[in-house]
């Protein structure tokens, strides 16, 4: 099933500010990159150091829980802002276990944490890319991730596991030659029980598929256009929301329901990189990817409950070329929250470069 790229329904204009959605201020931190949510438990990094707050309890106060020990010149590299940037430094996924083992990607590494320790050990050297966008858990503990390099021959891309709570790492599934360019996602659905796959770059390449838990089957519900080229999905009851991610073309926010049917719900002014939910809510942050499509110099904050959708926040671009000091963007927080905070760490952009903030949600 491909999306149509045509303009977009009567019913789904431009998205201006919210009526009942609002986001209200609630702390900024400086040097600080959040990462995931484990109920009410907040994980964030600032360089190489792992730290977790209760964003409920007041005041805020962080806690170190581990250290990863780079190469050595990215301990000098990662002590200045621009250079931190440049490098790409730091934590950039995290992923919390049942069994309470954290699973980190960072550069050119898949680095463990088990219970009671405190520093971050490599068990996994990246061949190709620099990191994975994300790491995906399945219910019983197995982690899953994909390759994110930039192929430029289109050879064959693989989906790394773990069975033994990030302690070894095993090719599970693998696109053949010329399929793909990249996996750009991963992302457990409880509600369906299985993952959610997306991929591109080319309109061929673009592709939100389906896979069960143990990769024995996997199959493209959505391919064939720039629509179908996603970066964040976040499934909730009703379906699985994703936003596209493309240069090429006017971006949107869809829902693909639990029928298979996808329904166009907003226009949104550039690409999407991240997602996820706080309570009824879902929420999904724009990057600043210039192109003859993408105009706007601001990274925005859309949230919405079902088809009401609205941007909330927004950040201009700072004065550091993009092609060098990274896009600007917002991360988000993902994993279980059990709040009704938004996390998000915001890059490249003017009074707030390289900080995190927490927002209290309200008229959800």
């Amino acid at each position: 099933m491909a999306i149509p790229p045509e303009e977009p329904p009567r019913d789904a204009p431009p998205p201006k500010a919210a009526s009942k959605l609002s986001l209200t201020s609630i702390a900024r931190f400086p040097n600080t990159r959040v990462l995931a949510w484990d109920g009410d438990v907040l994980y964030a990094s600032r360089g190489y150091r792992l730290l977790r707050c209760r964003p409920a309890e007041t005041p805020i106060e962080w806690e170190e829980v581990a250290r990863f020990s780079p190469v050595w010149w990215r301990k000098l590299t990662s002590a200045n802002r621009l250079a931190f940037r440049l490098m790409r430094d730091g934590f950039h996924a995290l992923a919390v276990l049942p069994s309470g083992e954290l699973i980190a990607a960072l550069p050119g590494a898949i680095a463990s944490l088990g219970p009671g320790e405190r520093e971050f050990r490599v068990t996994h050297t990246l061949l190709r890319g620099t990191r994975p966008l994300n790491i995906a858990v399945a219910p019983d503990g197995r982690v899953f991730w994909g390759e994110y390099f930039d192929n430029p021959e289109r050879d064959a891309v693989h989906v790394y596991g773990s069975d033994d709570r990030g302690a070894s790492w095993k090719v599970v599934y693998s696109f053949e030659k010329k399929a793909i360019r990249h996996v750009h996602n991963i992302v457990y659905d409880r509600w369906a029980d299985c993952f959610w796959v997306l991929t591109g770059d080319i309109d061929s390449e673009c592709r939100i598929l389906r896979a069960s838990l143990d990769w024995s089957r996997i199959e493209s519900v959505i391919s064939g256009n720039q629509q179908a080229r996603a970066v964040a999905a976040v499934p909730k009851q009703d379906g699985l929301y994703f936003a596209s991610d493309t240069p090429l073309e006017q971006n949107y926010i869809y829902k693909l329901d639990r029928q298979q049917n996808v329904a166009r719900l907003a226009q949104i002014h550039s690409s999407v990189l991240c997602g996820c939910s706080v309570g009824n809510t879902v929420f999904f942050t724009t990057m600043i990817e210039p192109s003859a499509v993408n105009l706007d110099r601001e990274v925005s904050v859309y949230g919405g409950v079902g088809a009401a959708w609205g941007r909330l926040q927004s950040w201009k671009k700072d004065l550091w070329p993009e092609n060098l000091f990274q896009y600007g963007n917002a991360f988000l927080a993902m994993g279980n929250n059990e709040t009704n905070v938004l996390a998000l760490a915001t890059v490249a952009v003017k009074g707030s470069d390289l900080e995190a903030s927490l927002w209290r949600l309200q008229g959800s």
